[in-house]
């Protein structure tokens, strides 16, 4: 399997990042478990140079954010001062703001989003756009996802696929991340189980998604970053939710 790093996405650990000081302390126990890089969502405020001196500190790297749509739309130039600063190559979104869900607002946003991507790959860094499972909703013959990377430009706006969500809206994870190939830098891992019957979010290895099948698409795909995430349905404390993800993640081949 190719070079690969496995990430944190932080807002696993959103209710232990509220202060700098707590921001401090938790990323101290990710790097403990192993990380190597992290993803920034869900922060409470502290100041950017102050992140940067702490993650620099710890031999982490910021691979990836998500940030709010608004602020690409309003405050660009400070989108790239921030990110430059952290030497994040990859800015994304966590969803598509509420006014585009809808038949029209798919291809709108595609359109949309790939003038400022254009604009920040000038500046030498990638979009991407986190899905959830709402965006399987079928438009006639395509899915609000498929429009969103049918009628982007594929040479600026890239995806950050979420396992659990394309597998909860009835999609097919390895499928979805093969689709995209050379346009999947990052990836969001995360394991479905069933609990009473309902489907839950799990640790990466402890649910029913295929693993072999998803990490061989994402190795073929090109993905670069490969990134845990558990949202809720926390049956551990969310550091050892980490910890039991990165370490099934080595047990298949991951570094």
């Amino acid at each position: 399997m190719q070079n690969t790093t496995i990430a944190a996405q932080l807002y696993t650990i959103r209710d232990y990042t509220r202060t700098p000081r707590d921001i401090a302390v938790s990323l101290q126990k990710v790097r403990d478990i192993g990380y190597r890089a992290v993803q920034l969502s869900g922060l409470g405020p502290i100041e950017p140079s102050e992140l940067k001196r702490i993650t620099d500190d710890l031999g982490l790297a910021i691979c990836a954010t998500h940030i709010a749509y608004e602020r690409m739309e309003k405050d660009l130039d400070k989108v790239i001062e921030e990110h430059s600063l952290y030497q994040c190559p990859c800015i994304g979104i966590g969803g598509l703001p509420g006014k585009y869900r809808n038949a029209e607002g798919y291809a709108q946003f595609a359109e949309e989003a790939s003038k400022i991507a254009a604009v920040l790959a000038e500046a030498g860094f990638t979009f991407v756009y986190h899905n959830h499972s709402f965006e399987l909703e079928r438009f006639g013959d395509r899915t609000g996802l498929a429009v969103l990377y049918e009628d982007s430009d594929p040479a600026v706006f890239m995806a950050e696929i979420d396992t659990y969500w394309i597998q909860h809206g009835g999609g097919d994870p390895s499928a979805w991340i093969s689709g995209l190939s050379g346009r999947i830098p990052v990836v969001h891992l995360k394991d479905m189980a069933v609990r009473e019957g309902k489907p839950v979010m799990a640790e990466v290895g402890e649910g029913n998604l295929n693993w072999k099948s998803i990490l061989s698409a994402c190795s073929d795909a090109g993905v670069i970053w490969y990134i845990v995430e558990q949202d809720n349905d926390f049956k551990v404390d969310p550091f050892e939710s980490l910890r039991v993800s990165y370490n099934n993640l080595l047990r298949m081949g991951l570094e």
